[in-house]
């Protein structure tokens, strides 16, 4: 197992990737690092799928990092994560385990498998106030508009798109330096999952995230004087629950835009996916149907080969 530095396991929302994570960490003894840009969050449970009983296996806690490591409202981004990943993933080699990385943000997964060269981009006052009035597509046209697009898997609101035009202006006009973090020699392993199981999963999930209090927790954290943008700027589940609870969106409106924004949302996952294998990223796709037995011999297999 010395060949690699890591195991990453990558998939769309609702493959099942963590649960396989989970058992991997737990039959070869290890600590799995969370590739999620939104479940380093608190509060953002049921909306984020945290799913942390999938950590515990056959009664055993399987340690985790890089969940509920902010507050909901906060503005965490792909530099911090970056320097959080670093952290841990020392302190766990250096423990003598092979840590997992698991996730399905894949811009987060890359920016630590490439090791890409990233500032920390402060916040343009006068660019927001050009941009505050215009639409999602405008704002997305724009940002088509730069040469070196850096990321549009998760720009499915106004505020996202417009910090990513931010990213990007920054750019232009300050030039990286040379890599802080060396690329990493990780086995990375895909869970493939057919469209039409994908669909069905999802839209069974989202109904029973409803069931099981997702719009009372978003509501929880408004309760809390988070400001309603805030929770919009995340997107997906926080972006149409909140409108719903702002009275922008009937029920129906919510449930039925959340259900496409999901699937679409699965779909530029795997776009992105395909995209870091003709960059040069080798995954090794398994079966999401396969028993999970033999999902952890294949990944052992070729750990060993």
């Amino acid at each position: 197992m010395n060949k690699y530095d890591l195991i990453t396991i990558v998939g769309p929302t609702a493959s099942g990737k963590t649960t396989f994570a989970c058992h991997l960490a737990y039959n070869i003894d290890t600590e799995i690092i969370s590739g999620d840009s939104r479940q380093v969050y608190k509060s953002m449970d049921i909306g984020t799928g945290k799913d942390l009983d999938d950590y515990i296996v056959n009664g055993k806690n399987i340690p985790y990092h890089l969940i509920d490591i902010r507050e909901a409202g906060d503005k965490y981004n792909i530099f911090e994560y970056q320097h959080d990943f670093h952290k841990v993933y020392t302190d766990i080699k250096g423990r003598g385990n092979l840590p997992i990385l698991c996730g399905g943000s894949g811009l987060y997964v890359e920016s630590v498998l490439r090791g890409y060269s990233l500032v920390n981009v402060p916040e343009n006052k006068e660019l927001r106030k050009k941009y505050e009035n215009h639409s999602l597509s405008e704002l997305t046209e724009i940002l088509g508009s730069y040469k070196a697009l850096h990321n549009t898997t998760d720009v499915d609101t106004a505020q996202r798109a417009i910090r990513a035009i931010e990213i990007e202006e920054y750019k232009c006009s300050h030039p990286l330096e040379a890599n802080e973090f060396p690329p990493i020699n990780s086995l990375v392993v895909g869970v493939d999952i057919d469209r039409e199981l994908r669909r069905e999963k999802i839209s069974k999930r989202l109904n029973a995230r409803l069931k099981e209090g997702m719009i009372e927790e978003i509501q929880s954290i408004l309760d809390k004087g988070i400001d309603p943008e805030d929770l919009i700027y995340y997107g997906l589940e926080y972006k149409y629950v909140t409108l719903y609870l702002l009275k922008k969106l009937t029920y129906e409106e919510m449930h039925d835009q959340l259900e496409i924004a999901i699937h679409q949302f699965a779909k530029r996952q795997m776009t992105w996916f395909r995209g870091m294998e003709k960059r040069g990223t080798k995954i090794h796709w398994i079966n999401a149907t396969m028993p999970m037995e033999e999902k952890i011999a294949s990944v052992k297999e070729l750990l060993n080969r």
